[in-house]
């Protein structure tokens, strides 16, 4: 059962609204913006984020194949460099080490396969989809309903 409702304070969500539309009309992929909003949300244990950006992925044609492997990506075939620079990336600025933050080596990655505004873009990305999941899983959001827009 849901806690609280956070479009009752519209106010209070309207910096993550913003930045959700920045992410969709930044230039990154939809399918690459999907896969980070998956994987950071299985990061989180966000069960409405998951369902929500595994119907969106799906309605962009992704396939089923690498969301249900997307747990386990550094083993899969089937993620692009590109792909795989965002998970790393996405992973550990959701995690960040306590000592030495995000590793010099996906930030080398990232970088080679994004550029400096390519990875501003994606950082937001990923803050974005932290945030809401920090709304979601804290106010139990209804796991279920979402129905994609395309």
């Amino acid at each position: 059962m849901s806690r609280f409702n956070p479009q009752h304070r519209p106010e209070a969500i309207k910096p993550l609204l913003a930045m959700a539309a920045y992410v969709q009309e930044c230039g990154l992929e939809r399918s690459l913006i999907e896969l980070v909003m998956m994987r950071v949300s299985q990061l989180n244990g966000c069960a409405y984020c998951l369902d929500m950006h595994s119907k969106d992925a799906r309605a962009a044609g992704e396939t089923e194949q690498r969301l249900f492997v997307l747990q386990a990506w550094r083993e899969a075939p089937f993620y692009s460099a590109r792909e795989r620079a965002a998970l790393a990336w996405a992973e550990a600025v959701t995690r960040l080490d306590p000592i030495h933050g995000v590793p010099d080596e996906v930030y080398d990655q990232a970088i080679a396969e994004f550029g400096e505004a390519g990875l501003i873009d994606l950082n937001t990305a990923v803050i974005m989809i932290n945030g809401w999941n920090r709304i979601a899983i804290p106010s139990r959001a209804a796991v279920g309903s979402y129905k994609p827009k395309h």
